[in-house]
């Protein structure tokens, strides 16, 4: 049974500091089993974030504050905020109206995924291996862009480029237009109604490279999803029976958008094998990430030609 307001905060008469209610907020995450994932990945570090926003302090040195006295007021800030993310499970980031990628800060609601992607590493890192001049790269798509994370992510890793950002969701659009107006990149970045690539300017607007974190989970995880994972939006989570559905669409779209020597990366989740086996005529590079997740796969436009054999 759901734990109650009442029940949550009974006691809580003598929690005076910072430091009180950091502690009680652990206590409760772990004593209700939440699930982290949507940008902090421990109840520590969640529970300090969480309420340092709520209360407008720096994340920098929370140390500084923890033995600081609440107000009332704060105090009663800081009982709204842990109540949505403890009894209505809504994730930290739709309660402070904001994510990160790398040092990069957007603005989130209920309207798009809460951005979490590895492309936040590989776009710096991993990625300018494959591609001999930065500076060369002047068309870049982000195909399922939601809130416009890594399209912004690519107009500033290329700064000669130019980058078409897609999505199905009129809203998620919405939220991305916000994102791209805030970074200055209105004139860099472009944003398309579309389901997967199929509303991309004309033919000869060849990319240089298409990133994609696509829905990929199958739909019959549904059921067995955190609660946390209800508040975002479905369409952008799963993807038909295998997960496979967009990823289908895209690669077959892909290799019709590509520049001769285009690359083209998708994030993948866990479907690494089943993507291999589905399409055995292409060469997968799996680029290595931080944790060893490996789970972004880089094409050649070249092996997508394979597609049509």
């Amino acid at each position: 049974m759901a734990v109650t307001k009442e029940k949550l905060f009974a006691g809580t008469e003598n929690l005076l500091t910072l430091r009180d209610w950091v502690r009680f907020a652990v206590s409760s995450y772990r004593r209700e089993h939440l699930f982290f994932g949507q940008g902090c990945d421990n109840a520590y570090d969640e529970a300090v974030y969480l309420i340092l926003s709520v209360l407008n302090l720096p994340q920098e040195g929370p140390e500084t504050f923890f033995d600081t006295r609440l107000t009332a007021s704060e105090i009663e800030s800081v009982k709204v905020a842990l109540g949505r993310r403890i009894i209505e499970r809504v994730p930290a980031a739709y309660i402070t109206r904001e994510a990160w990628l790398g040092s990069c800060r957007f603005y989130v609601d209920e309207r798009v995924i809460v951005p979490r992607s590895y492309f936040a590493e590989i776009i710096s890192g991993e990625l300018m291996n494959w591609v001999a001049d930065a500076d060369s790269v002047v068309r870049v798509a982000d195909v399922c862009t939601g809130g416009g994370s890594l399209a912004i992510l690519l107009a500033l890793a290329f700064p000669q480029a130019h980058v078409d950002a897609f999505d199905i969701s009129v809203p998620a659009l919405q939220v991305a237009q916000k994102n791209v107006e805030d970074y200055g990149l209105s004139d860099r970045v472009s944003l398309f109604e579309s389901d997967v690539l199929s509303a991309s300017p004309a033919k000869e607007e060849l990319y240089d490279i298409i990133v994609s974190n696509p829905p990929y989970e199958p739909e019959n995880l549904r059921k067995d999803l955190p609660e946390e994972f209800r508040h975002e939006p479905d369409n952008a989570l799963f993807s038909g029976a295998d997960g496979m559905d967009v990823i289908r669409k895209l690669l077959r779209q892909a290799a019709k958008k590509l520049k001769p020597n285009g690359l083209l990366l998708i994030e993948v989740g866990g479907l690494h094998d089943d993507l291999q086996a589905a399409f055995p005529q292409i060469e997968f590079n799996w680029l290595p990430t931080a944790d060893e997740s490996d789970c972004v796969c880089l094409l050649h436009a070249t092996d997508l030609k394979n597609l049509e054999k």
